[in-house]
């Protein structure tokens, strides 16, 4: 069975995870994790310091070893949010290629948002209710509202803890007036979240990633007004891995550790040396975020960016694995969302569809495209017309950069690229290994790319006269040649006929095949 391999690089610390298939689910067979603070010096200057570099490539190298080690099928590498802020980003992950022959993938804060969601309601039957899941990093703090595994709605802020510590807090302890910013700009990133996300009122609050870990097991530490047996039973909860927090116990802990020096907030149970470094500006954002939104308190997951990147992975190479559904209908989704954003009609674009389905299904034995191939050709049928919400004129090129450039659930940016160029190529212009848009998707696709081209040229040119009925097709396919039936629709056949004649030259080119075209 595959092995799959994960590796975060995030601004506090850097985390791997190598898990097997088993039973068409994960198993876990290596995980570690090392503090690189590649975000710091990216939060005071804007770009990554060569000690930070040096610091995260030593842990990436070993990350390596044991991917090597465990002979891992496939590997995927992402970056969150000093990465995105970073100017020398680009440095660093050529450093990171040159080291490891990883690509290292820059995701937004939405994406990483989204992977979190994934990896827990894949992992934990509870987040499959109403929830709000809560994941706060070095960099960014992801908030996002689910209901029955869905999305639901997502806000990413700029409250990483890595990044309020370098940016408000200079002094040990913090000065007052520090604190005082810092928590006026806390609120300020939490009014944007509430207009995103709204007071959700749900009855489980999931808290991922280090720092709701300590705030977890220091609030019950500090916790004041419990009766001894009351803590004595959380404590047993907590030795059984689920740490929980209520949010006046959080508000009590953030009061008392912004008081306190680094050495002090060190001793408390649960923070350690490195957390205390950077555990006030994270306690100060759950504490405010928790009260803002009306919350009683939050359970902690150790599930987290890695484990949507695994699940995903395993989404993409297992079409029975449960995970696989999920993750094609959150993809579809985007998509719809999409064409919603942008008017496109699904009434007229639905056509399309179904015929690149067809044809990719019935010329397997010409394209011999990859089956993941057949989702990017619907996508982009679907959101073809995006480009005509700007302008009528050259929309094929507004179209392109409106798919590579939004955020749609379930796709990389590759994967955008891919599905871009495909709607990019539908009119005089034909796809060419320099064009820019070509150059964004890796040389080994291009093949693949080319030829899934012919066959949407082929779906729109079955559905010239809109006004009609559908044409429907019957293909036929020969060692040299392919002919296309057609059975017109009401208003004839016609036109497609005319318009697949005109594709003729270009698939000969591509298929080595002539392709005929039959009115039935």
């Amino acid at each position: 069975m595959p092995t799959f391999a994960a590796v975060d690089i995030g601004s506090n610390s850097c985390r791997l995870k190598i898990a097997t298939v088993q039973m068409h689910r994960l198993k876990t067979l290596h995980e570690d994790r090392e503090v690189t603070r590649l975000g710091e010096s990216v939060f005071q200057t804007g770009v990554i310091s060569p000690e930070a570099m040096a610091a995260t490539i030593r842990a990436l190298k070993r990350f390596h070893k044991a991917v090597q080690l465990h002979v891992a099928d496939k590997v995927r590498v992402v970056a969150t949010s000093a990465m995105r802020d970073a100017r020398n980003a680009e440095a660093f992950t050529e450093w990171v290629r040159s080291t490891t022959g990883w690509n290292v993938e820059v995701i937004s804060g939405l994406e990483e948002g989204r992977l979190i969601h994934l990896g827990v309601v894949t992992h934990e039957v509870g987040a499959r209710g109403r929830c709000l899941m809560i994941d706060l990093g070095g960099g960014s703090c992801e908030v996002t509202l689910s209901d029955g595994g869905r999305i639901k709605a997502m806000a990413s802020m700029s409250l990483g803890a890595v990044r309020l510590t370098e940016e408000f807090l200079q002094t040990d302890p913090p000065a007052k007036e520090d604190v005082a910013r810092l928590k006026q700009f806390i609120d300020r990133e939490l009014r944007k979240a509430e207009k995103k996300v709204g007071t959700p009122r749900v009855g489980l609050v999931i808290a991922t990633s280090g720092t709701a870990a300590a705030l977890a097991e220091a609030s019950g530490h500090v916790r004041r007004g419990r009766s001894a047996k009351k803590t004595l039973a959380k404590k047993r909860l907590e030795r059984v891995g689920e740490l929980t927090a209520d949010t006046p116990d959080v508000r009590r802990l953030a009061d008392r550790l912004v008081k306190m020096t680094n050495d002090e907030r060190a001793a408390v149970p649960g923070i350690g040396p490195r957390r205390s470094e950077i555990i006030v500006g994270g306690a100060l954002v759950y504490a405010s975020l928790l009260e803002r939104m009306g919350l009683k308190g939050f359970r902690y997951s150790s599930l987290g960016l890695r484990d949507g990147m695994l699940a995903q992975m395993l989404a993409e190479v297992d079409l029975r694995a449960s995970v696989h559904q999920k993750m094609e209908s959150e993809r579809w989704a985007g998509v719809l969302e999409l064409c919603r954003r942008y008017g496109i009609e699904q009434r007229t674009a639905e056509p399309v569809r179904e015929h690149v389905v067809q044809l990719f299904d019935q010329l397997a034995r010409v394209h011999e495209l990859p089956e993941e191939y057949k989702l990017w050709l619907e996508s982009a049928a679907m959101m073809q017309d995006a480009g005509k919400f700007m302008n009528h004129q050259g929309h094929f090129r507004h179209t392109q950069y409106i798919i590579a450039n939004s955020e749609i659930f379930g796709f990389s940016p590759e994967q955008r690229a891919i599905v871009s160029a495909l709607a990019r190529y539908l009119g005089k212009t034909r796809p060419d290994p320099m064009d820019r848009v070509m150059r964004a998707i890796p040389i080994e696709e291009h093949t693949h790319v080319v030829r899934a081209i012919v066959l949407l040229r082929l779906a729109v040119a079955l559905n010239q006269d809109r006004a009609s009925a559908v044409v429907q097709l019957r293909t036929h396919v020969y060692p040299k040649r392919v002919l296309l039936e057609l059975v017109p629709g009401r208003g004839g056949a016609e036109l497609e006929a005319w318009s697949l004649k005109k594709e003729a030259d270009y698939f000969r080119e591509v298929f080595r095949r002539e392709l005929f075209v039959e009115v039935a």
